[in-house]
């Protein structure tokens, strides 16, 4: 048997797995639970959402390059697996910085998680106001995923580049965004 193909000793925390990656089910459990998260902020997301889209919301004045409403949850379905996909194929090639880089990625999936409540929940009450402070969050979740996509990158050249498509439409909904709390 080649060097390189041996058996890891008995006793080695490798044992099982393959030249330090995660052995399958390890990695399958990991595939979940980054799809979950993805899943929990989606859905929690959508509940803030779904009160305010067809209240306040119908009415306000939107950027005249807005898409249509129905376009938003297939976009974020998309956007939402691609983003657990490239966690974990982050998490799975246990490089160095990949702790920071899932650090930074943990940063923007709250960010992500805060602005939903913020622009749609918070605008019947605050007003213009709370559209200006889900600006200032959305602006941070940019820089969030701009650095994701950095971290990624350098880890898993696949994960930065399934975090692009993430990147240019959090970009595109900061310019909604930015409309709105400037004409309503």
């Amino acid at each position: 048997m080649p060097q390189d193909q041996q058996p890891p000793a008995a006793g080695s925390a490798l044992q099982g797995e393959k030249a330090g990656k995660p052995a399958w089910g390890a990695q399958v459990l990991a595939l979940l639970v980054f799809l979950a998260a993805s899943a929990l902020v989606a859905g929690l997301g959508g509940l803030a959402s779904a009160a305010n889209v067809d209240g306040w919301y119908v009415t306000a004045d939107k950027a005249p390059w807005s898409p249509p409403n129905w376009l938003f949850g297939p976009v974020w379905t998309f956007l939402y697996i691609a983003m657990a996909v490239a966690a974990w194929l982050v998490w799975r090639k246990r490089a160095e910085g990949t702790r920071r880089a899932l650090t930074v990625y943990a940063v923007q999936l709250v960010l992500n998680l805060l602005w939903t409540p913020v622009f749609f929940g918070l605008y019947p009450t605050l007003g213009t106001p709370a559209l200006w402070i889900a600006f200032g969050i959305i602006a941070a979740l940019a820089v969030a995923v701009a650095v994701t996509v950095m971290r990624f990158g350098p880890i898993s050249r696949t994960a930065g580049l399934l975090m692009l498509p993430y990147l240019t439409w959090v970009v595109f909904a900061s310019s909604l965004n930015l409309w709105a709390a400037l004409n309503n």
